[in-house]
């Protein structure tokens, strides 16, 4: 048998050909540290920690906790209950889960190697064509979103599945860093993808040519650049908001969605430096290179910009005109931030409003120091987003009287930037509300409402202004007021088209009205096949919209099982639709708590999912009752009625 079956390692740690020996361990997985086996006498021990937390990451940059001296004898290594799966954890001496070593297809060899750091999954190694050796690497949790694809399972990421444009940045860093130009050139758009997004033949040529060049001249510009050192450690992406270039621009066939002139900023020992690394292209879940990055140091302005699409000409930019390049104030500013960024991660309970405090002060002074309208939007939207979530999270009680302050002077400056402001105040507020210890829901309700109310009637062209109508169109299908919130939802959907309120509202109005009528849906399902509800003609459908972090949603789950059992005989068919933001929230919680009924599944959570938006949902759980015919029944059943719902819907009354 084989032990810790993976791609760092040259043999089996353990492997017994002559006695045959095996513990219950080893018939289980057939991976075990420590194992005590002899000819005459089947002895087994519990994996060795000190063996389990001596396996290290393929990759060099996992982040993840260590533990070194006596505390490797304080931890303990168990048994992974779970009859899906087997293999076996490590729990650190304070509790907290530090590795998992998988096998979860039954082969006896591990084809998943988990890493955690403060008893959150970090990293991990993944052999997912099961041949005992690791062939993707994801980072997870805390260390961000990248997922590396080894295809020839060297030990080397040869491309990308998935990775953000601010990991794309800290990737340039470490590219200059280590003069690596496979690494960068992983970070580069390729002829095919080029092709893909259909941005008309101009387009596509004069970027495929830069692409092409940037990856021969890397190599000449690592050797001669002197400012990323092997010091240099990356700091901070900056970037205006990413734009949209729509469909029909120079014979473009889709939207395409591009960061303009991007920087990556980096510290190199008692200095500051920046790259801009110019656009950045979305290409499904990978964000893609174009160009070469330009580099400066503190203080040094850049020649010229790398904007390929919303630059006049979209060429060069002059280095004389203002905005041009990230001055050293906002350097400094930055810095700060990301110290305070820091603190706030390991902070006490506390110390966090005098830190809360201190970052709205810095990011106050970074939109002064701003030298143009976008990064000066950017920043100020930054602001009311941190200070408005650390109001609602309890984090910052002192902070709402300063966003409202915020929110009062962006008004005066700028119409659009007011409305999102005054938008967020009214959200941290209503939180605010509802969390006090005197609250009485029912008139902080009736305060939410006749503020959304005041809110639409002065900014009623804003984007927030659908958001708001939204949030009242959903308090009065709270109060059964149907013809109201569809009257609501009517409007957003006629004043917004196009946007994720519009959709959504449109959803909605197909919802309330959907009772007696033939409906449809299709998608993916979690584990990839295409699933419509016309495929289930002829039995009787509970559509269920849930989500991990839904509590109420997971009791569900237990009378569905129930109810899926009790009409087994009359047809009835169970249809989840998991609304999380990533399928692997689903897929995990599944693996735990298996459920017998296909689960849908569409990127972009509640906010955004084209499932989610399909009917307009905007709150868990959601169930709606579909008949044999496809008509639907109820579009909004509660769990209580479901089973008196179900008994009428089968026996034909």
């Amino acid at each position: 048998m084989q032990l810790f079956p993976h791609s760092k390692l040259k043999k089996p740690l353990w492997h017994d050909k002559t006695t045959g020996c095996r513990s219950l361990q080893a018939l289980k997985l057939g991976f075990l540290a420590g194992v005590l086996c002899q000819a005459n006498a089947a002895i087994a021990a519990t994996p060795n920690p000190a063996a389990a937390l001596s396996l290290k990451p393929v990759q060099r940059d996992a982040i993840f906790e260590q533990v070194d001296g006596e505390a490797v004898d304080r931890c303990r290594v168990e048994d992974i209950d779970d009859p899906n799966i087997t293999g076996w954890e490590v729990i650190g001496p304070e509790g907290l889960l530090l590795r998992r070593f998988v096998d979860t297809n039954g082969d006896k060899k591990v084809d998943l190697w988990c890493y955690y750091q403060y008893g959150v999954e970090t990293y991990r190694d993944v052999d997912a064509n099961f041949n005992g050796k690791a062939d993707q690497y994801r980072w997870l949790g805390t260390a961000g979103t990248r997922w590396g694809l080894d295809d020839d399972e060297d030990g080397a990421i040869d491309r990308w599945k998935q990775i953000s444009p601010e990991e794309v940045s800290a990737e340039v860093i470490s590219s200059l860093q280590n003069s690596d130009a496979a690494r960068f050139s992983r970070l580069l758009i390729t002829p095919t993808e080029l092709k893909s997004l259909g941005l008309g033949r101009e387009k596509t040529e004069s970027l495929a040519t830069k692409s092409t060049r940037a990856a021969k001249d890397f190599a000449d510009l690592a050797d001669r650049q002197q400012a990323v050192g092997e010091q240099a450690r990356w700091v901070q992406f900056a970037a205006s908001p990413p734009g949209v270039v729509p469909q029909g621009t120079n014979g473009s066939t889709a939207d395409v969605i591009v960061y303009e002139n991007a920087v990556a900023m980096f510290e190199q020992l008692d200095k500051n430096g920046q790259l801009v690394i110019g656009t950045l292209i979305r290409v499904g879940d990978t964000w893609r290179l174009v160009d070469l990055p330009q580099i400066a140091a503190q203080g040094d302005s850049l020649a010229q910009s790398t904007g390929n699409f919303f630059t006049p000409g979209g060429g060069a930019i002059r280095s004389d005109v203002p905005g041009s390049g990230i001055g050293a104030q906002a350097q400094e500013l930055v810095t700060e931030l990301e110290t305070i960024d820091r603190q706030l991660g390991v902070a006490k309970p506390d110390e966090l409003e005098k830190l809360h405090d201190r970052r709205t002060t810095v990011v106050e002074s970074l939109v002064k120091a701003a030298n143009n309208p976008n990064e000066r939007e950017t920043w100020s939207r930054q602001l009311v987003d941190t200070v408005s979530m650390a109001v609602q999270t309890g984090s910052y009680p002192s902070g709402l009287a300063r966003l409202k302050l915020i929110s009062k002077r962006l008004a005066t400056e700028n119409e659009t930037l007011g409305a999102y402001a005054d938008f967020q105040t009214i959200a941290a507020e209503y939180v605010t509300r509802q969390m006090a210890p005197d609250a009485e829901l029912a008139k902080v309700q009736e305060w939410y409402v006749e503020t959304l109310t005041d809110f639409v009637d002065r900014y009623p062209q804003t984007p927030e202004a659908g958001q708001a109508m939204l949030q009242l169109a959903l308090s009065k299908e709270f109060e059964d007021k149907e013809r109201e919130a569809l009257g609501y939802y009517q409007k957003v959907a006629a004043e917004f088209p196009g946007t994720d309120s519009g959709e959504k509202a449109a959803g909605a109005v197909r919802r309330l009205d959907s009772v007696g009528k033939v409906v449809e849906m299709q998608g993916r399902t979690l584990d990839g096949k295409t699933l419509a509800l016309s495929q289930l003609r002829g039995k009787p459908i509970v559509l269920h919209y849930w989500a991990t972090w839904c509590e109420p949603c997971k009791q569900d789950h237990k009378l569905l099982r129930r109810l899926q059992s009790q009409y087994a005989k009359a047809g009835v068919q169970l249809v989840g639709v998991n609304v999380d933001v990533t399928p692997e929230m689903a897929v995990g919680y599944l693996k735990e708590n298996p459920l017998p009924w296909p689960q849908m599944f569409d990127a972009g959570g509640l906010e955004s999912s084209s499932l989610a938006k399909q009917f307009g949902v905007q709150t868990l759980p959601t169930m709606m009752l579909i008949d044999k015919a496809g008509k639907v029944v109820r579009h909004n059943v509660r769990a209580a009625e479901l089973d008196g719902e179900l008994d009428q819907l089968v026996s034909g009354k």
